[in-house]
């Protein structure tokens, strides 16, 4: 019979503590989402939803957009999701695997430019959208999301544990050098990809001020702007706020449980490497 161990059950009830504490805000929006409110909420948690999808109905019958909403964020997500998968694991490989003049210099100069505030890019990335007339398009929030400094790190660490005799194999068989991406250092990736797409999808999921600044006609919105948006000048109706919301959450909820697998071994084997 196993012996109580004092000490892995205060473990264990810290743990379940932080994870209700963790959990509550989301249950608590979709507790809202389920209650008919009009008004203001009230100020108690609504611990038991009533199950009425009141507000849902409201939302996709009053808001004139939000299924276009959906289907920008949606575009946009993973559209970016696909470029940083492609560019960021290319440019991992090269940086990895490669020898060429000021390899590392090159790499330590892209990683410095982490420690720029991305806000002070917005004024010129503005500027250069505006000139090639991309503004109030989904390009505007397509293209400068095409590569990203974290993913080329995450993807060099990752490759860099990779043996290098396997395209050395390939490259024997005949492999040119993008096959040998392509077709061996791509596949072996798969974890470290997983974890890249999920970190990208959220992100531009979540992604609210960039749009804000780009996006002008209601149509052409994602939806944290459209969801924002939907707050009246004399009154808000939390209800549909609630529900929009909750929409929202869902699509990312979705993606990480499909993928949490290869998220939490791409972020280990991406660590070895010291």
């Amino acid at each position: 019979m196993r012996r109580f161990n004092p000490a892995m059950m205060v473990v264990w009830s810290f743990l379940i503590v932080t994870t209700i504490i963790s959990l509550f805000p989301m249950y608590w929006l979709f507790t809202n989402a389920l209650t008919p409110i009009q008004g203001t909420p009230p100020l108690t948690p609504i611990l038991i939803p009533a199950f009425s999808f009141e507000n849902f109905e409201r939302l996709l019958t009053g808001t004139k957009h939000y299924t276009n909403w959906m289907i920008n964020s949606l575009t946009v997500a993973f559209a970016v999701t696909l470029w940083h998968i492609f560019f960021d694991t290319l440019a991992g490989y090269a940086f990895a695997k490669k020898k060429f003049p000021l390899n590392n210099v090159l790499f330590w100069m892209i990683l410095s430019t982490l420690m720029i505030p991305i806000h002070v890019t917005f004024i010129p990335l503005y500027i250069i959208i505006r000139e090639m007339g991309l503004l109030d398009t989904l390009w505007a929030l397509i293209l400068p999301g095409t590569a990203n400094v974290f993913g080329i790190f995450l993807m060099r660490q990752y490759i860099q544990t990779l043996p290098s005799e396997l395209e050395d194999a390939a490259r024997i068989d005949g492999c040119s050098e993008f096959g040998v991406f392509w077709h061996v250092i791509a596949p072996l990736c798969q974890p470290a990809i997983a974890a890249l797409a999920i970190f990208t999808f959220v992100r531009n999921w979540n992604d609210f001020l960039w749009p804000v600044i780009a996006l002008n006609k209601a149509q052409n919105y994602t939806l944290t702007v459209g969801v924002a948006n939907l707050q009246n000048e004399f009154m808000t109706d939390w209800g549909i706020i609630f529900s929009g919301a909750a929409l929202a959450a869902l699509p990312m909820i979705v993606f990480f449980l499909l993928f949490q697998r290869y998220f939490l071994e791409g972020v280990r084997m991406g660590a070895i490497k010291g």
